[in-house]
């Protein structure tokens, strides 16, 4: 037998499929970020309130990496990515997201989002572990009552943004800024290549044909980086390292479908645009549980999608997060401070550990 011939080929797959995680991770953060540019740019030509563009467009848009994750692995695999990928995903948008987000600056919560929607969030949590833990598995009719209850929740959102002032729905989450073509013009002469192009695409942005072509890009993109990370993630931690799906899922996975939610909150709590940092992770949050989850059980049909003791832990660690994010918020200031963030940041390392050491521990020896 030819050792050195099997290890250059180990090498070999090894490095091609690091590259095409990091590739997908690449199509799935672009794409998001093209697909969101491109449809609030057209709810926003159809005369749609920037309150209903990010209650509808920027929940859906941060969370398609992960609608994508769960189509492409339940219809061509076993779905074993699906619960973990959901769970890590939430773990991870309150924990590290919404965690950096408070470390960053204050995070005021609104009345609204405090008496309706983390309570809603808190019950859908709950109703995702329940329903997972009996039989160890999601059937398809409770994947049906999942997508109703997300299809009620986003209905709630359009008409309580149809009853406020045009004001409030001006204020509230905006999506994006309006651009001057003209002074952008002007200003492009003074700035670099890559300044130029930036230029460039902000005015295309202002027509549709433009934003109709990077939404269909931005979706193929998410698709495609979709399909390149589950295949990779679940080669080289199945096939190379002999670790178990569900840990992948939990971790690298769901750290990889969650960076836009990452890079909106983040950016969004540096430029003082509190809504969208903590609208973004909860209304995203409920998207994962009820759209996805609904999502992924209706795709795997009388299968129904496998449930594990992995992923009973990790959905009451993400519904003792939505639980922590209620709690925090309802002190004199009524916000998500720097002491909560950090709590969040440590409560992530320890979730972690306990991750790893159940890797080592119980499926090791």
């Amino acid at each position: 037998m030819n050792y050195d011939l099997i290890l250059e080929s180990t090498a070999a797959t090894w490095i091609v499929n690091i590259v095409l995680l990091l590739l997908g991770f690449v199509f799935l953060v672009k794409g998001a970020d093209f697909f969101v540019d491109g449809a609030s740019g057209i709810a926003k030509k159809l005369k749609v309130s920037t309150f209903i563009i990010g209650a509808t467009v920027v929940a859906l848009g941060t969370s398609a990496p992960e609608l994508a994750v769960t189509i492409v692995d339940a219809l061509g695999s076993t779905g074993e990515l699906v619960i973990g990928n959901i769970l890590g995903s939430n773990v991870m948008n309150i924990f590290l997201i919404l965690g950096i987000s408070a470390v960053i600056c204050k995070l005021p919560v609104e009345k609204t989002t405090r008496f309706i929607d983390l309570p809603f969030l808190i019950f859908t949590s709950a109703l995702f572990v329940l329903f997972g833990a009996l039989g160890n598995s999601f059937t398809w009719w409770e994947g049906l009552i999942l997508v109703i209850l997300y299809a009620g929740f986003m209905a709630y959102n359009i008409v309580l943004a149809k009853k406020q002032s045009k004001v409030l729905l001006e204020e509230a989450t905006a999506v994006a800024v309006p651009f001057d073509g003209e002074n952008a013009a002007a200003d492009a002469t003074q700035l670099s290549w890559w300044g130029k192009t930036k230029a460039k695409y902000e005015e295309l942005k202002d027509k549709v044909w433009f934003l109709i072509i990077i939404t269909v890009v931005g979706l193929i993109m998410v698709v495609g980086g979709a399909t390149l990370v589950v295949n990779s993630a679940r080669t080289v931690s199945v096939s190379l390292i002999g670790i178990p799906t569900e840990i992948v899922a939990l971790t690298v996975v769901a750290f990889g479908t969650s960076l836009p939610e990452l890079v909106t909150s983040v950016s969004a709590a540096k430029k003082g645009d509190v809504g969208i940092a903590t609208g973004n992770i909860i209304g995203s949050n409920i998207a994962n549980v009820l759209l996805i989850g609904g999502v992924g059980a209706l795709c795997k049909g009388t299968d129904g999608l496998p449930f594990t003791m992995e992923g009973i832990v990790s959905g009451v660690v993400a519904l003792f997060a939505a639980v922590l994010i209620f709690a925090s918020c309802w002190g004199k200031t009524k916000s998500l401070g720097r002491i909560a963030g950090i709590i969040m940041l440590v409560c992530l390392a320890i979730y972690y550990v306990f991750v790893f050491l159940n890797l080592y521990v119980l499926h090791i020896y």
